[in-house]
């Protein structure tokens, strides 16, 4: 009777979980066993006639300059999650604290993140335009005679393009940090303010270790999150002007759907998938010296 009864329990987890684990086996598993299967053919989307090649797509992926270009923009893109994260922790403790407006404070702040990325392209589109953009505007009038061109320029694209995302990725970080914060023992702190530690010690000695579990989750996350994102730069500048933004998942892109080489964009997807589990397992085995838990 109890193995009848715990067999329909499982049963019914099992029916629950099924049309999820059907849609991960239908568009995840089952397209990256492909993938992989494509890396050794020269398969083209427009040519049904292909053939195995071996490795051939890693030795052109090697001598390949434009993949490069593509995995320094990446680094670059990748400094500003620990930049966005720095900032919400600040912010967070700012409105964890008794300031005016603070629902609606962190309300605003959290809005760009359920923004539609096409609205927020669109808005930073005309932002950082080189020569009537409000930010440059603003350069001018406190005396900057030559401000940046921005998105217009190699030189500024890629430095553009990160603002934006840590302003895209602020509130979501900061939302994190303060349901961490607020199950912070309130009597911990007063306990070391009686003891006549700082408003800094209290951050570095207490605070920061205390939420070290929630810092570890929004960088292994937001490195994830960053180095395989696609559509703000695709609406933006579509990876130019001269590849200057072009990122890995965008060279994915644009041999996939752009030229059609269905093999060469699996094998560099691949290597991006290598690249996010060695950044994955490097945080993993690094966090026992910070994380505290």
């Amino acid at each position: 009777m109890k193995k009848n009864w715990m067999a329909r329990q499982s049963l019914t987890g099992y029916l629950f979980i099924a049309p999820n684990m059907l849609g991960v086996l239908l568009f995840f598993i089952v397209p990256a066993i492909f993938s992989f299967g494509l890396i050794f053919t020269n398969y083209q989307f427009a040519n049904p006639n292909y053939h195995f090649v071996g490795i051939d797509n890693f030795k052109r992926l090697i001598h390949d300059d434009l993949f490069y270009v593509s995995l320094r923009n990446t680094g670059w893109y990748l400094l500003s999650v620990p930049i966005s994260i720095l900032l919400a922790f600040l912010v967070a403790l700012v409105l964890n604290k008794h300031v005016f407006a603070k629902g609606l404070l962190r309300a605003m702040y959290f809005l760009p993140y359920i923004t539609s990325g096409v609205a927020v392209a669109f808005v930073w589109m005309l932002l950082f335009q080189p020569s009537e953009g409000p930010i440059n505007q603003l350069l001018r009038a406190i005396g900057v005679s030559n401000p940046p061109g921005w998105l217009s320029t190699t030189e500024t694209s890629m430095m553009a393009i990160d603002i934006i995302w840590i302003w895209f990725m602020l509130g979501y970080n900061m939302i994190i940090y303060l349901a961490a914060l607020q199950e912070i023992s309130p009597e911990l702190l007063e306990a070391a303010k009686v003891d006549g530690a700082s408003g800094w010690v209290k951050i570095k000695s207490i605070i920061f270790p205390i939420v070290s579990p929630t810092t570890f989750l929004l960088l292994i996350t937001g490195l994830i999150m960053t180095i395989k994102s696609f559509g703000l730069i695709q609406a933006i500048t579509q990876g130019g002007p001269g590849n200057s933004t072009t990122i890995l998942s965008l060279f994915v892109y644009k041999n996939a759907f752009g030229y059609y080489e269905m093999g060469y964009a699996s094998t560099i997807s691949w290597v991006l998938f290598l690249i996010i589990a060695a950044i994955t397992f490097v945080q993993w085995f690094g966090q026992k010296k910070w994380v505290h838990y």
